[in-house]
């Protein structure tokens, strides 16, 4: 085995648990989740003796992490996925409408990563890339990818801080005003999206449609979907939470992940990467160039 990292416990107040280390104690270590299944699996030993999720830790301990080189059960498939920037460390692809993007099918942008990006020469290297985040199974575009154990860690962190910017572009329906804030509480959590409306064309069958940028400043399930649908405006395409007859000739939802910018956790250089609008918007849209 091959030694990942090592730590030396400071001195505590009191014992705890080596479970519960708090997160972020190891910069090779994504999560405590990970840490803890890293137990699980004898990798990691506590002053070079055996150790469980109980162990105590009383300050002072010498913490060695193995590497985990148990080979992978879960799936590889090959889908085309276009690689839109990569590095060692992380990489952006452009996600394709009509797939999850992880679970329990074998059919999964997580599962295609392994056959569509390189082998990270890091130290921490994945066996498998992981996404940051989630898009919905039929929206398209930007998906923020981990190649490395401290990639992911950092950038869940940048997530979870607000730190990564995300533009949306979506098709909707009816009168729109030109700009705005949505505001409303989704699972009792606060969430809000800005939008902005950048064209509109008249439409024989949905009277109006409008091009419209969209910023969320969280990031809930479903949020901007729900909330074009709260102000009267959903997205064409969408038959859960707009108008199951809208269905924009059957292709689906028009909502697609324009761009993402963020610093690069490990260069510290600004990374803003977009994708261009799909053809179906452009279908539309004719004379629109972002």
């Amino acid at each position: 085995m091959s030694i990942l990292e090592t730590y030396i416990v400071p001195p505590l107040e009191k014992s705890i648990r080596l479970s519960d280390l708090r997160a972020g104690t190891f910069s090779l270590v994504s999560s405590r989740k990970a840490f803890t299944k890293l137990i699980k699996a004898n990798l990691v030993l506590v002053n070079n003796q055996k150790s469980t999720t109980a162990t105590p830790l009383l300050g002072g301990e010498i913490i060695t992490v193995f590497r985990d080189q148990t080979p992978s059960n879960k799936p590889s498939i090959t889908l085309p996925l276009k690689v839109i920037f990569e590095d060692q460390h992380l990489a952006i692809i452009n996600k394709p409408p009509g797939i999850e993007v992880s679970g329990n099918k074998k059919y999964t942008v997580a599962n295609a990563l392994v056959n569509s990006l390189k082998k990270s020469n890091q130290e921490d290297a994945l066996q498998r890339p992981e996404p940051i985040h989630r898009l919905d199974y039929p929206t398209s575009g930007c998906l923020l990818i981990g190649k490395t154990s401290s990639s992911v860690m950092k950038l869940n962190k940048s997530f979870q801080e607000k730190k990564i910017d995300k533009v949306y572009y979506a098709i909707t329906i009816g009168n729109q005003k030109a700009s705005g804030t949505i505001q409303s509480n989704l699972n009792g959590k606060s969430c809000v999206s800005h939008f902005k409306v950048i064209t509109s064309v008249p439409s024989n069958k949905y009277k109006t449609l409008n091009l419209v940028k969209l910023i969320p400043q969280t990031g809930r399930t479903h949020q901007l979907r729900k909330h074009l649908a709260a102000i009267h405006c959903p997205i064409m395409g969408d038959i859960k939470y707009g108008d199951p007859l809208a269905t924009g000739q059957g292709n689906g939802l028009y909502l697609h992940a324009f761009s993402l910018e963020f610093i690069h956790p490990h260069s510290g250089l600004v990374i803003s990467k977009s994708i261009e609008l799909p053809k179906k918007f452009k279908r539309i849209f004719k004379q629109i160039r972002l």
